[in-house]
């Protein structure tokens, strides 16, 4: 892709894909999530976790999967609210931009 991933929109996708999954999910799947939108490795995503669970945006916990230990990752309600704002933010964003594209006004 042509276009930089900011950290915001970063942190909306990775807050997107976790809360999909109300009991949490964990870090090489929501890998394989986000890289359905966005190319990312792995090296990039992990700090973006810790830097959300340090906000409050998510929670972790671990459980056991084939004998060993496997970090899951849950939206917190403050995450939840985060997510909300990136939304709303996101539709006004790609909506004046693809006016733009299309050959309208911007709003």
């Amino acid at each position: 892709m042509v276009f930089n991933t900011g950290a915001a929109l970063l942190d909306a996708i990775v807050l997107a894909v976790v809360s999909r999954d109300k009991e949490g999910t964990y870090g090489y799947k929501i890998t394989q999530d986000v890289r359905k939108a966005i190319e990312v490795s792995e090296s990039t995503l992990y700090p973006v976790l810790r830097r959300l669970q340090k906000d409050g945006c998510l929670e972790v916990y671990d459980r056991q999967f084939d004998g060993r230990n496997r970090r899951y990752y849950k939206v917190t309600e403050k995450g939840t609210a985060q997510l909300e704002l990136y939304e709303t933010e996101w539709k006004s964003y790609s909506s004046r931009i693809n006016g733009l594209f299309e050959g309208g006004e911007s709003a």
